[in-house]
């Protein structure tokens, strides 16, 4: 049996800041609506507001969902398994609560499989679905009235059936109309389904994000005082010697410079103010950049954020987004967004995190330098291991690299990885024609190996001098008239990576223009339609099985009026569903990091298996809560061991045990 369903809820607190765990653990929390269709058939409502309806929820529905012959499919499944696992309370059965899970099928996620973007209106529209920008703009506003609790001058109200009972009904239609939405767009996508091995590592995500990573509660509290009275410091300083009503305005702050400088100062950007500091004469021109630098550590909100997100038992929930990158695979973050986490490079983690917990910010300031580059610094270590246990941290090393090497058969690359695996000492001795036994510290050709590492790092796609320079090579100390003779030097000594990326774009253009497949490696290209519902596709299929989808792919000229594969995406720029150009250095990018995220996605379910808790990856990073005295040699050995997708790929994973999360 087939059941479509969406949910209509409220709570006293706002899910987009806290997130569905917090949210549907608010004793506020409710369901409020159930539109369903079974089978297929036209959509019905419970309404759970009223006394009977609640009932034959409670019973009837309950029954239909807990059959095991029941699929239930939802946009964004993860928001409503969650509402009905605390609605039915099935934390007092995990084995019911998890084979209800197994059976749920997230459209969202199908959706994002294929390369369509997220979210039920953007999805329709990419798919051409009509659609009502009234009715939708309505639908948004019964949501907010509905579901949200009501600002008024004697605090917050809630709006129930009663006060509004002809705009409930409309929400009542608008429920049902999003169920119609869903079916539809599950019905013109079935015929590209997800593979079940994406199904089950779904499954798997959901338990990671359910565990949830554990905060340090008193040490983000600490950070929070810190960072808000260093901040008011700063304000103070910075209008007590300039004048400024509020420095931390761009336009007061760049009238002020101008005035100062005698300059037309246009852009405040981090890069900007750093250009400013090295050319100012000015101590007070200095002192302003500095403290707007202090002031844009934006990361330090991240404190903030845990303390919004954390539950009752201080762990924040929900922080990574399966498939939230569309088309590779990759996961996004969410809430915490720990993802993009400043580095750690304090020499005393320890110490600095004893004077935040003390609340001391003399000590820091005069030991570490900025309270509030400290404050950026620690917010990894905000996330602790429970106690008598540790958290194992894992990462794969140089994913990127092997990857490319192994799929374009650089066998000198291979050669390094399987051997000593220093990679950047290797790239340095094949571009320089220098033995690698010269590239050690002490040596002249030591400085080499900076070029090495930089080369890797950023021209394996396709990139050239400005792709060093975003990597960071002039920070490096790097001249721009090195830049080119590097990329020079890089792509002789990598013909087979350089020989894939206009093979894998060749192969692409003459799939789309004649349909007939390609290979490329291990690579399958393919050119896939379904005349029912419209859907057309460039393919790639990945060595696990799993496809890469382009979305109505057509060939046009492209910058250079050569014939260029085009497809429809979501724009960077734009955040649209457009046509968006594509070569083969970007088709190998893709293809790279799918196969990295599949590397990852394959550790973990060996890990799961072999009975490792895993509550949180970031990037090729695995972190485990593991109990005190568990060693992570193991944790490594699994994520080293050879993938039976990727014969002769070398694997090799690192790692570290902690009381706190930190950077090695």
């Amino acid at each position: 049996m087939i059941l479509h369903i969406d949910l209509e809820t409220y709570a006293d607190i706002d899910i987009g800041e806290c997130g569905v765990y917090k949210y549907t653990r608010s004793p506020a929390f409710e369901i409020m609506l159930c539109a369903y269709s079974i089978d297929g058939r036209e959509v019905e409502i419970l309404d759970l507001t009223l006394p009977d309806e609640r009932r034959k929820f409670d019973t009837w529905f309950r029954q239909l969902l807990m059959s095991p012959d029941t699929y239930v499919y939802a946009y964004n499944a993860a928001f409503e398994y969650q509402c009905l696992y605390m609605h039915f309370n099935l934390s007092e059965s995990e084995d019911e609560a998890m084979d209800l899970l197994r059976r749920f099928r997230c459209t969202m996620v199908h959706g994002l499989y294929l390369g369509y973007p997220a979210g039920l209106e953007a999805i329709g529209e990419a798919l051409g679905l009509p659609q009502d920008k009234k009715k939708l703009s309505v639908g948004k506003a019964l949501i907010k009235l509905f579901c949200l609790p009501q600002r008024t001058d004697k605090g917050p109200k809630r709006v129930l059936p009663v006060h509004e009972p002809e705009k409930w009904e409309h929400f009542k239609t608008y429920c049902m109309q999003d169920v119609v939405t869903e079916m539809e767009i599950e019905r013109r996508l079935s015929a590209f389904p997800v593979p079940e091995s994406e199904r089950q590592l779904w499954v798997l995500d959901q338990i990671i994000n359910s565990r949830g990573i554990l905060i340090d509660k008193e040490f983000v509290d600490c950070a929070c005082y810190l960072g808000m009275k260093s901040r008011d410091e700063l304000l103070c300083e910075a209008a007590e010697f300039s004048g400024l009503e509020n420095p931390n305005s761009v336009q007061q702050l760049l009238e002020w410079l101008g005035s100062q400088t005698g300059e037309d100062i246009v852009g405040l950007r981090k890069e900007d103010v750093k250009d400013l500091l090295k050319n100012t004469g000015s101590d007070a021109v200095r002192r302003m950049l500095e403290i707007r630098l202090e002031l844009s550590k934006t990361s330090i909100k991240k404190y903030a954020a845990m303390t919004v997100a954390r539950c009752d038992d201080n762990r924040v929930r929900g922080t990574m987004q399966f498939y939230g990158a569309a088309r590779t695979g990759r996961w996004a973050g969410r809430l915490v967004q720990v993802q993009n986490l400043p580095r750690n490079n304090l020499h005393a983690l320890d110490l600095a995190r004893r004077y935040v917990l003390k609340r001391n910010d003399k000590m820091l300031k005069y030991t570490f330098g900025s309270v509030m580059d400290t404050l950026s610094q620690l917010i990894r270590t905000a996330i602790i291991a429970p106690p008598g246990h540790v958290l194992l941290v894992a990462d794969f090393s140089a994913i990127e690299a092997r990857v490319v090497a192994w799929l374009a058969g650089e066998e000198w690359a291979l050669e390094a990885f399987r051997t000593h695996g220093k990679i950047y000492e290797a790239t340095a001795a094949q571009m320089f024609g220098v033995p690698i036994e010269r590239i050690v510290k002490g040596n002249p050709e030591y400085e080499l190996r900076q070029k090495g590492k930089i080369a890797t790092l950023a021209l394996g796609y396709g990139g050239g001098v400005g792709s060093l320079i975003s990597m960071g090579a002039l920070k490096m100390g790097l001249t721009e008239d090195e830049l080119p003779e590097i990329v020079r030097r890089w792509r002789d000594a990598n013909r087979r990576i350089c020989s894939l990326w206009y093979r894998l774009e060749a192969a692409a253009v003459e799939t789309v223009k004649t349909g007939a497949p390609a290979v490329v490696q291990c690579l399958r290209l393919a050119r896939e339609y379904d005349t029912e519902s419209g859907q057309d596709f460039l393919t790639i299929q990945l060595p696990s099985g799993r496809k890469l989808y382009y979305a109505k792919p057509f060939i046009a000229p492209n910058r250079y009026g050569n014939e260029a594969v085009h497809y429809y995406g979501v724009g960077r720029a734009s955040r649209k569903w457009e046509p968006i150009e594509i070569w083969g250095g970007t088709f190998t990018e893709n293809v790279v990091q799918a196969i990295a995220r599949d590397c990852l996605a394959y550790a973990m379910t060996q890990l799961d298996a072999a009975g490792y808790k895993i509550v949180m990856h970031v990037h090729d990073e695995v972190i485990i809560e593991a109990p005190e005295g568990e060693s992570v040699d193991e944790v490594c050995k699994i994520m080293s061991r050879p993938i039976p997708w990727a014969p002769g790929l070398p694997l090799q994973a690192e790692g570290f045990a902690t009381r706190y999360y930190r950077k090695d």
